[in-house]
């Protein structure tokens, strides 16, 4: 059973039509997005959740994602008053507060995707990390060598030191802080990567001017934008291609995917590209 089915009866007709089409799980947290017209039915409709599925809380998207650390606004509407959980995906536990640290089940598949294409012993370096569910996913389910991931957000930083003990990963090192200063202190120590993954957030900067000097010869890069229907994908290769000729790079593209829709007609899409 639905939760449109589950809540027949209790809701009218009109109500049940205003019911989003899906929700998100995060470890033993739903997180509904319901719409204002439904909002004095928010309890009913997560009691009703909360007991149709193996969760302890349920939680309405208040606000959407924002700023640099992407942190979004909830209400807990049914059981647990709490943000923090354990989510598990492809083998792996990332423990996070999703009130304070940007996380997507949505994109799990295009984790391990990636973790898929990594060569045996690939040297790489994570961007925008968070609580680092793409190095671990990568880590766990690779033969990568070392992997190195950064993220700005202090809260993240806490949860990604204890995500690396939990999945007692010994090839996983984080670093703290902003990319372009980290990128910056990497480059003038001459460190190089056979792959970097950038699933960065939505944000005018590219990041690539960062990323280039970082690339050794043959590296491939996991790049991650965000597009109308309409600019798929010659917006992100044209971007992509400009920045590699300022960058004095020649690069040849391996493909493009999208990977989740954000808002009506809007795309994330990841374009992988290789450093000739």
């Amino acid at each position: 059973m639905n939760l449109k089915q589950a809540l027949a009866g209790k809701l009218s007709k009109k109500e049940l039509g205003l019911l989003p089409r899906a929700f998100d799980v995060v470890g033993e947290i739903a997180i509904l997005h319901l719409p204002q017209e439904l909002g004095k039915r928010e309890k009913i409709i997560g009691q009703v959740l909360l007991n149709l599925r193996h969760i302890k809380t349920v939680v309405n998207k208040v606000g959407v994602f924002s700023g640099r650390l992407r942190k979004a606004k909830y209400k807990v509407i049914a059981g647990r008053k709490s943000f923090e959980t354990m989510h598990k995906e492809s083998g792996c536990r990332i423990k996070l507060d999703i009130a304070k640290v940007y996380f997507s089940p949505r994109l799990s598949s295009d984790r391990l995707d990636i973790a898929h294409q990594v060569k045996k012993g690939e040297r790489i370096l994570v961007a925008f990390a968070g609580a680092l569910p793409y190095p671990i996913v990568i880590a766990r389910n690779s033969q990568a060598g070392e992997i190195l991931a950064n993220e700005l957000n202090k809260d993240a930083a806490k949860y990604a030191l204890e995500n690396i003990k939990l999945n007692k990963l010994s090839n996983l090192k984080f670093l703290p802080g902003d990319f372009k200063r980290v990128a910056s202190t990497l480059t003038k120590r001459k460190e190089k990567f056979d792959r970097i993954v950038m699933p960065r957030p939505q944000l005018k900067e590219t990041f690539l001017p960062e990323a280039f000097p970082l690339a050794k010869k043959g590296c491939t890069i996991n790049y991650h934008d965000f597009l109308l229907e309409e600019e798929i994908p010659h917006a992100a290769l044209a971007r992509i291609q400009q920045e590699a000729r300022k960058a004095k790079k020649k690069i040849k593209i391996l493909g493009w995917k999208k990977i989740g829709e954000i808002a009506p007609r809007k795309y994330r899409v990841r374009v992988d590209f290789r450093i000739l």
